[in-house]
């Protein structure tokens, strides 16, 4: 169960009410993980802003939901990765793709060294070196793209902790971690 009560769109008013309506929009439904930032609009307002601009970037939706299940994953993230991976087979890519890039996996170099980026820069806090940015370089991204796939890592990290520290509620179809995630003291 949810550590936060989950915002209901119908009661929301101002700018939560806009932003909630805008989401229910684009998706369908009012997913839980914005119904609980809904908390905070400005919160609210970062987070849609940051998707809708990231969407719009050079990387592409099916790479941008590939580096998502890969921070997922590691972060122990089942919302996220229950949702990107969702995402990412609404954006093309197939059911293996998916798990493979949640395993920090592609048959395609170019996914491949925005994989392992995307993870050593979760599994090192940013802490990355010289060579690993080199390796985007040599697989074909360019500074702009390397600096977007940065910011995907920096949007997931922050969802991944929206919905681990808060137990959100996964209202998308579940999709396994590959170890288990940690376990709070």
């Amino acid at each position: 169960m949810s550590r936060l009560t989950l915002i209901d769109p119908a009661n929301a008013t101002g700018e939560r009410r806009q932003l909630l309506d805008a989401i229910h929009g684009a998706f369908g439904a009012t997913p839980a993980m914005f119904r609980t930032v809904a908390h905070s609009p400005a919160a609210l307002r970062a987070m849609w802003s940051a998707f809708g601009a990231l969407g719009g970037g050079t990387l592409g939706a099916r790479l941008g939901e590939q580096i998502a299940v890969r921070v997922a994953d590691l972060n122990g993230c089942a919302y996220c990765l229950a949702a990107h991976t969702a995402l990412g087979r609404k954006a093309g890519a197939s059911a293996e793709e998916m798990a493979a890039a949640q395993a920090g996996e592609s048959a395609d170099p170019r996914t491949q060294a925005a994989l392992r980026f995307a993870g050593a820069l979760v599994e090192r806090r940013g802490h990355v070196h010289a060579q690993e940015v080199q390796a985007l370089r040599d697989a074909g991204f360019d500074e702009e793209a390397t600096v977007e796939i940065l910011a995907h890592v920096a949007l997931n990290l922050f969802t991944n902790y929206v919905n681990v520290a808060f137990d959100v509620p996964v209202d998308f179809p579940a999709v396994a971690l590959r170890r288990p995630a940690p376990v709070a003291a």
